[in-house]
């Protein structure tokens, strides 16, 4: 099984310089690019090896980038910009490549840059990974130092600069035009599209924003093809992807695996299955802002077709478990009131509506619920739902509310007849 991101990866190891990326065959994408690929020809690769971009949206990512306008009246500078502000609850994937194989990202940040002709990009990095922010910051100087980076790359005539900028914090940095503003060093809340941000981004120039999984993909694909990367899946989503689990599982981690596999596969298999003493009641496969699965859900792929086909997305693909010792009530509050902390407070909805479900959720767990509560957050799933909110936020965290509601209804029940949390 051929695992291209995270094969050169150890944990017990520190993260490869550039000298051993080298020897691994770092940069040879890039020699091949500047030896006579256009960038054309490099949007071309990646779109038709069918990558998808592995934060969350699930996009063809060369699609995304031919629509950043090119030839000598685009306007300029353009901008490149790894997203690596991983503050999504249960995601902890990105981390592993950002402190394992530093330079397999600025080679595809490099890439990615060259397919667009964009002369400034920026790792937009969560504020918490302080280990991985003195790692990329080696790394960038390591790149220039040696040619990767700054005017005519290789002798290409491309020129490329690169930044470390590290967040300030907020969940709400995670959304790409956000993250834009935060930039700019604006407050960091979502912009109106159009324009989208591949016309007019980031100081009002054309701009991509790519996942960190995502990008590290592009220098193996440039080296070995898209019908290579295709052969890597189990199924019509191309290439490996970063699988995780956490919660009562006897092996929680991050795994490499084939696109498409099993939820049963990777929980059982590559998690050791479930804790002695609990059962698994329920998986939000892609983190917090997904929707519950179930057990009737196991044999499912995990790829972005099949999970929303059960119900859900497949999101991140790091997936937190629910065990029959959880409360429901209690997971799915917990998780309510990250998303009322996180919100910016730009659109009504979202600013009052997630601190009462946060609230009425709160009352539920202390024994004070009734039963009208239930038909109140029924109705916030739905007046907090798609189209009602100024970006995804609200609806991501209506997803885990509702499907608990669906699915695990009695539970609530119990809280309102029982006049206590039946778990405490």
């Amino acid at each position: 099984m051929e695992r291209p991101l995270t094969r050169n990866i150890h944990p017990n190891r520190p993260a490869l310089t550039l000298k051993e990326y080298e020897m691994t065959g770092g940069y040879a994408a890039l020699r091949k690019v500047c030896s006579g690929m256009s960038p054309a020809a490099v949007q071309k690769l990646v779109a038709d090896s069918n990558l998808k971009g592995r934060g969350g949206a699930g996009f063809n990512t060369g699609i995304k980038w031919s629509f950043v306008p090119m030839g000598d009246n685009a306007p300029h500078p353009k901008y490149l910009i790894c997203n690596a502000d991983e503050m999504e609850p249960g995601t902890f994937k990105d981390r592993l490549l950002l402190e394992g194989n530093p330079h397999q990202l600025l080679e595809g940040m490099i890439l990615a840059a060259y397919a667009i002709q964009a002369e400034v990009s920026y790792v937009f990095l969560r504020w918490a990974y302080h280990k991985a922010a003195e790692i990329i910051r080696r790394s960038i100087q390591e790149a220039y130092d040696a040619g990767y980076l700054g005017k005519d790359i290789l002798g290409s005539g491309f020129h490329l600069d690169m930044h470390l900028h590290t967040g300030v914090g907020r969940y709400m940095c995670g959304e790409e035009t956000a993250l834009l503003n935060a930039l700019e060093g604006k407050r960091a809340t979502p912009r109106a599209k159009p324009p989208f941000p591949q016309i007019s981004g980031l100081f009002g120039k054309p701009t991509i924003v790519n996942n960190v999984e995502t990008l590290c993909c592009i220098s193996h694909i440039v080296n070995n093809g898209a019908d290579w990367f295709k052969g890597l899946s189990y199924s019509e989503d191309s290439g490996t992807k970063l699988y995780g689990v956490s919660g009562k599982v006897k092996r929680p981690g991050t795994w490499e695996l084939p696109m498409g596999i099993t939820m049963r596969e990777l929980i059982e298999e590559h998690a050791g299955g479930m804790k002695n003493g609990v059962e698994l009641r329920g998986v939000l496969p892609g983190g917090a802002s997904t929707d519950f699965l179930t057990t009737q859900h196991l044999d499912i792929k995990l790829d972005y077709k099949s999970v929303a086909a059960a119900g859900s997305r497949l999101g991140t693909g790091t997936m937190i478990v629910m065990d029959s010792d959880t409360c429901p009530v209690g997971f799915v509050h917990n998780l309510q009131h990250f998303f009322a902390q996180e919100s910016c407070g730009f659109c009504t909805p979202c600013r009052e509506g997630l601190p009462w479900v946060e609230k009425i959720l709160w009352s539920l767990e202390q024994g004070e619920g009734k039963q009208e509560d239930l038909e109140l957050l029924d109705m916030h799933t739905q007046l907090l739902g798609p189209g009602n909110t100024f970006c995804a936020l609200a609806p991501g965290a209506m997803e885990p509310l509702q499907s608990a509601l669906k699915y695990f209804r009695d539970d609530f029940e119990k809280h309102i007849h029982h006049k206590k949390c039946p778990y405490d």
